[in-house]
């Protein structure tokens, strides 16, 4: 018995070119969906917060309130840190671009942007300091700063090189919509 309602790619399955109603390129999305190694770190994280929470809550029984307030607070840090780790990645909307890491969002507007390529280059390893070969898709801004927004070995396309290019065609799409054309002869 086929249950379209749980499906992720329902959208993507529709044979008719007709634009869904919750299709609104004024909202912010995420163009991939969030990749194995990235779900599960935030899966572990929330199973930790949970056995953080019965600490607290045992430790509220037994009648020490100040230490089951720090533990209840340590599992709202948690908590907050698994949810803004789902939330780290490259986002798009008509307006533009936007650069979410865990402590800092950086917004781009496709006006400003010069330049979208993907390139061979070294590339962090799941956003640890150690660097292999591998793809990004980089944004070139007004200035010549150049910003890798996905790359093929973070957390959301580690072994998932078909849904890296995905990703990059779409944002380069999104690009191709609503960025500025400029001309070959200035680049």
């Amino acid at each position: 018995m086929p249950l379209p309602f749980l499906t992720a790619d329902r959208a993507f399955d529709a044979t008719d070119d007709v634009a869904l109603p919750f299709d609104d390129h004024d909202e912010w999305r995420r163009p991939y969906r969030p990749g194995p190694w990235r779900v599960g770190a935030a899966a572990l994280a929330l199973l930790l917060a949970s056995f953080v929470l019965f600490a607290a809550v045992i430790i509220a029984a037994a009648g020490g309130m100040g230490g089951a307030a720090a533990t209840f607070g340590l599992a709202a840090l948690i908590i907050v840190a698994a949810l803004r780790m789902l939330r780290v990645g490259t986002w798009v909307s008509r307006h533009g671009v936007r650069r979410v890491g865990f402590f800092s969002t950086t917004t781009v507007a496709w006006p400003r942007v010069t330049e979208l390529r993907t390139a061979q280059q070294p590339v962090r390893w799941l956003g640890l300091p150690r660097t292999v070969q591998g793809q990004a898709l980089v944004l070139v801004r007004q200035g010549g700063e150049q910003v890798a927004l996905l790359t093929d070995h973070n957390a959301d396309f580690l072994s998932r090189i078909e849904a890296f290019d995905r990703a990059a065609d779409t944002v380069e799409a999104w690009n191709a919509e609503y960025g500025v054309a400029v001309p070959a002869a200035t680049r």
